[in-house]
């Protein structure tokens, strides 16, 4: 989570400090205090380094995962359909569960060949979102690098701490 002297940076702060990373494309981070605790979600979209939509909410009580999740979810929705851009999410877990593994679950009645997939309802439901938009690409974006659009999408999933 993007921090100053142990305060989370605002969404104005990331923008001030941060100007790396890719310019177009929706942003989607998750965080938790504890896990579980409470927990937050962040997305935002923009086309050549301009907001198109933001969004950003929070639970009493989830984890990290679920927070991720939820902001993929909420990012996916805002699409239309016919959509062609790239989202981008700071969590491998989130990014491989969509990309490789979901549709072997899927085969096998969502089922993983060791124990319960976590978060099965989450996971169905994003998963399906992804395949009604067959021209969005989900891609992993390294947390905490200095990619500006990624800081501010961890900075709209800390509001809940502010």
């Amino acid at each position: 989570m993007a921090q100053r002297s142990g305060a989370f940076l605002t969404p104005d702060e990331v923008l001030a400090k941060h100007s790396a990373g890719p310019v177009t494309g929706v942003f989607t981070d998750g965080s938790c205090e504890g896990n579980p605790g409470p927990g937050g979600w962040g997305t935002v979209w923009v086309e050549d380094d301009a907001i198109v939509r933001e969004g950003h909410g929070s639970e009493a009580s989830t984890t990290n995962n679920r927070m991720e999740l939820r902001a993929l979810i909420e990012a996916y929705r805002w699409l239309p359909e016919d959509a062609s851009l790239t989202v981008y999410s700071d969590s491998q877990l989130c990014v491989r569960t969509i990309n490789e593994w979901a549709a072997g679950w899927e085969a096998r009645g969502w089922r993983r060949k060791k124990g319960p997939i976590a978060n099965l309802e989450l996971v169905q439901e994003l998963y399906a979102l992804a395949q009604a938009h067959p021209g969005v690409e989900l891609v992993w974006i390294a947390a905490h690098a200095g990619s500006r659009w990624n800081e501010y999408a961890d900075a709209l999933a800390t509001t809940y701490l502010r």
